[in-house]
């Protein structure tokens, strides 16, 4: 097949969750069909980033957006009900590169990602998939509940807008896929159960237990930018952690991941260290004891939780991480959804190696039986070649 994949971002580096699924997705579809590529970036995307994608992509067409287009397209959407995020991704420039690009491959199929890329497909005759990725609107209306004054009602205005949004989908494309049940069942549409699950997957030659100095005995990586990180970490250092001191004031924590914000920043402390970007996030990972997921927010599948079992870390998460990862509480990972139960698990965990090493084990076997990259592409491959048909 002659694929044409649309991404609302450069899928390289990959900092982000949306760039990590479109980069093993294309790197897996490009074994067996010609893989091309079109992506919006609000950034300048470096040669070298480029460079990462040219095996398997036949042809690569990046449009740069400029910002202040894309706010005024927010204010647009805004004023006439759309999606916020739809206007932050869309312009006439991007629209106009996009079906002349589109008309060049000629291909067999699109496949865009998530809701932001429907303003440049939606109008093609071509048999397309969309990637929801995740459950959107839920994430929108998770953060609700953090959020407060102007902040609130943008995300209120946002959450009804996604639902609209993804409601209508079913109508446009031809077949929609999605990264777990859960995430399918919040979808808003009758029949959210056809849409196709495609799970993450793990780089198991890249991802995998590391010998290392054990500087730290708590360590969360990740975007430290996107909000649900944001407030997981205020979670863990202001709340929980607290509790663990109480009993093993010795304890310490990192923080690991790219461009924290200001709110993380300050969580730094004489217990607590905050990197920022590290150049191979493994070190972070392998430096620590215990890995620490305390998610309250956002949706789909945690890869920095599919990446630590990898490693052989023992994992403590909550119901909300754990609901597209489907592990078994108690023998997978811990799940803790209060500060006293999240910081009993660690204290547990901190106090008893063989229990670390029990959980840590058995997480290992399951990301290495349910997460694999081409399994995952090869449902993926399926139902763009159903499409087709």
């Amino acid at each position: 097949m002659k694929i044409l994949v649309v991404l609302p971002r450069f899928p390289y580096p990959l900092e982000k969750g949306d760039k990590l699924r479109a980069f093993y997705q294309i790197k897996e579809l490009a074994k067996r069909n010609e893989v091309y590529l079109y992506c919006v970036s609000h950034v300048k995307v470096m040669p070298e980033h480029i460079e990462a994608l040219r095996p398997y992509c036949k042809d690569i067409c990046v449009v740069r957006s400029p910002r202040l287009v894309n706010y005024k397209n927010v204010v647009r959407n805004y004023l006439h009900t759309k999606s916020l995020q739809m206007g932050y991704w869309d312009s006439l420039k991007s629209r106009k590169a996009y079906k002349a690009f589109e008309k060049k491959v000629n291909p067999d199929v699109l496949y865009s990602q998530m809701v932001r890329t429907m303003p440049l497909v939606s109008r093609s005759s071509r048999p397309k998939v969309m990637d929801f990725q995740d459950a959107m609107s839920m994430n929108c209306e998770r953060r609700m509940d953090t959020s407060h004054g102007l902040w609130h009602y943008i995300l209120h205005f946002e959450f009804k807008m996604l639902r609209s949004t993804e409601y209508n989908s079913f109508k446009i494309f031809d077949a929609l896929t999605i990264i777990s049940e859960t995430d399918s069942e919040a979808i808003p549409h009758k029949q959210n159960g056809d849409i196709h699950i495609i799970p993450n997957g793990v780089d198991f030659d890249y991802f995998k237990p590391m010998e290392r100095e054990k500087k730290y005995d708590i360590v969360f990586c990740g975007n430290m930018r996107y909000e649900p990180n944001v407030h997981a970490s205020q979670f863990l250092v202001q709340e929980v952690m607290p509790l663990v001191w109480q009993q093993l004031p010795e304890t310490t924590l990192l923080l690991s991941g790219v461009s924290p914000k200001r709110q993380v920043r300050q969580l730094a402390g004489e217990r607590v260290v905050v990197s920022g970007f590290v150049e191979d996030i493994r070190e972070s990972y392998a430096s620590a004891h215990i890995f620490a997921a305390p998610m309250l927010t956002g949706s789909g599948l945690q890869n920095k939780l599919l990446e630590a079992m990898a490693m052989r870390l023992p994992c403590v998460t909550t119901s909300i991480a754990n609901a597209s990862l489907y592990a078994e509480d108690g023998r997978q990972v811990l799940v803790g959804d209060t500060a006293r139960d999240f910081a009993d698990h660690l204290i547990t965990l901190l106090r008893h190696a063989d229990r670390r090493e029990q959980l840590a084990t058995a997480g290992y076997d399951y990301v290495h039986e349910h997460f694999s990259w081409e399994k995952a592409g090869e449902k993926l491959e399926a139902v763009l070649k159903s499409v087709v048909k």
